[in-house]
């Protein structure tokens, strides 16, 4: 077995006794597909052909029963592995999305969300149907084609092997060609990729480009998305559609053979007409489950290839790594050191050999020109990635020695663009705050008021029951770094960075902001990035960033003058 679906075992623990049911309810529905032939035949030979009604109709009967029980155990198998796919349908998706959790900002950078989401709900759909419909029936179909072949060879060896002879060139031609469908398969699922992701963007995008009357270059990006997955779905239908037309050829050769050479055995007086019949339908039966395997053989190739994208995020290796803490933590005034640190998106730096240090309780700031890595440094020191190169501590611990709970509890980020889930403020607030996990709504109200952060209540309608939708359209960009604010602040961080926090936010508000949080601890250390200067004007220290290299700007009218000349050199 190839190393790669291997993997896909664990996900089956726990249903070897279902799916051993479903092959014993399959194999008992066989034998009465493998039976009927036989009957029919014996009928034709022993009672048909003497005018025995009574026995005909006794044929007929146990024909109805067999049928019947057919129908039950089909059923049955259904059901179970119906719910067999349903259940490891979910164990996937579940270790998927966790496996998510797991990896770097770095995985995300380099991904398409509509593709994810296509891997997560298309590709794993694709599995479960090969378990729940496809695997049992191809069970099935090779119980009743290795039982029809048994009986043809048995019943007469010759004509047997005459009927056989199509089957086996059409087993090899499928060895022959199954890469090469695999592969157009494949394809059509990375198209299929490719156009949720494309759809995804624009829809994300889709007031930018209405106000830029863009909608022709949305079109027109579809457009070739869309041709791009047609063409490859055709192909790969046309890849899969070939089995059945090659299958029905070899069926209706196989019925021609047996036809000439019975008839040509009953003129010997070697074969009777009755067991001719019965050999026509068990190559019906043969033939049959043969064409139904070329059906489920798409199935099986789109499964397969579902589980190759599936498999790739599963093998996924994350670049944050914990490390142990060694030592005592010393007390010191320092709370954050960059040492000799380095980093790359990439092939490309963006910091070279960062050293500095942040002391407890002091604000510090980071001008520098668009593009210059102001905020892939506050990253690094949240945490959204580990450098290439050199050592950042946390009060003197290494800060990959720290867990992400205890990380979120000593370190507050407050980004540009405030990331909201749907429900109301006061849940967003306190979205993964272990402090109240378990506090009621009076209790939360209060620590909000605690904090003074009520006056910032008063701009939402509702209060803390003001509703925020999906993609938080029934708030402006202003509210939703409000409530990014609180709910970074309600942490009380050891160390709180702010990009860009105040760009959306009114004069009057940002000074109630400010205000709020000269109420932090007086040891808590705040970094802030902002291109407003009354932002920055009080900060203890500022750095200019740019070029990759940080450095001291000393007052704010020299940040100044490196700014300005930072950007005509950019």
């Amino acid at each position: 077995m190839n190393p790669n679906y291997r993997k896909v075992l664990p996900f089956l623990e726990g249903e070897g006794k279902h799916f051993a049911l479903a092959v014993i309810a399959t194999t008992l529905s066989s034998i009465v597909t493998l039976g009927a032939p036989f009957l029919f035949g014996y009928a034709v030979d022993h009672y048909i052909s003497v005018g025995d009604y009574a026995g005909v109709l006794m044929s007929v009967g146990i024909l109805f029963v067999g049928f019947a029980v057919a129908l039950v155990t089909s059923y049955w198998q259904m059901q179970l592995m119906g719910r067999m796919g349903q259940r490891v349908l979910f164990r996937l998706r579940s270790v998927i999305f966790s496996k998510l959790q797991e990896l770097p900002i770095a995985f995300f950078n380099r991904q398409k969300t509509g593709d994810l989401i296509s891997r997560i709900n298309n590709d794993t759909d694709k599995l479960n149907q090969f378990l729940s419909e496809t695997l049992v029936r191809f069970v099935g179909s090779m119980v009743i084609i290795l039982g029809a072949a048994i009986f043809l060879l048995s019943l007469n060896w010759e004509l047997g092997l005459a009927a056989l002879v199509p089957a086996i060139v059409l087993i090899v031609l499928t060895r022959l060609v199954s890469g090469w469908v695999k592969a157009r398969t494949t394809a059509s699922l990375k198209a299929m990729g490719g156009l949720s992701a494309e759809v995804s963007e624009s829809l994300d995008h889709f007031k930018v480009i209405v106000a830029f009357d863009r909608r022709d270059y949305f079109r027109t990006r579809f457009q070739e998305a869309n041709t791009t997955n047609y063409k490859a779905a055709v192909s790969a239908g046309l890849a899969n559609g070939m089995y059945g037309p090659m299958y029905d050829l070899a069926s209706n050769i196989a019925q021609l053979i047996v036809l000439v050479f019975g008839i040509s055995l009953i003129t010997k007086g070697f074969l009777s007409v009755g067991m001719l019949l019965t050999f026509l339908i068990f190559v019906e039966r043969c033939y049959g489950p043969l064409r139904q395997i070329a059906m489920l053989w798409q199935s099986l190739q789109l499964a397969i290839a579902g589980w190759d994208r599936v498999s790739e995020i599963l093998d996924e290796k994350s670049n944050i790594v914990m490390v142990d803490h060694i030592g005592a933590t010393l007390a010191s005034p320092i709370l954050m050191e960059f040492r000799d640190v380095s980093f790359a998106y990439g092939e490309t730096k963006v910091i070279n050999t960062f050293n500095f240090e942040l002391e407890k309780g002091k604000t510090y700031a980071l001008v520098g020109p668009t593009g210059g890595g102001k905020t892939t440094t506050a990253s690094l020191m949240a945490r959204l990635y580990d450098p290439t190169e050199g050592l950042i501590l946390l009060d003197g611990r290494d800060l990959r020695s720290y867990s992400d709970e205890e990380r979120t509890k000593k370190i507050g980020f407050i980004l540009q663009e405030a990331f909201l889930f749907s429900g109301t403020v006061l849940e967003n607030v306190f979205y993964g705050n272990s402090e109240f996990l378990n506090s009621s709504k009076d209790e939360r109200v209060k620590a909000i008021s605690d904090m003074g952060l009520d006056g910032l209540l008063v701009r939402f309608p509702q209060g803390v029951d003001t509703e925020v939708t999906v993609g938080s359209e029934t708030i402006s960009l202003g509210q939703r770094q409000l409530i990014a604010f609180m709910r970074a602040v309600l942490r009380k961080p050891e160390l709180l960075i702010l990009d860009e926090a105040t760009a959306n936010i009114d004069t009057v508000t940002e000074q109630l902001l400010e205000e709020t949080l000269q109420k932090l601890p007086r040891t808590t250390t705040r970094v802030i990035i902002a291109h407003r200067l009354n932002t920055i004007e009080n900060a203890d220290s500022i750095f200019f960033v740019n070029g990759g290299k940080i450095q001291n700007a000393g007052s704010l009218e020299h940040a100044m003058e490196m700014l300005m000349h930072g950007k005509r050199n950019s």
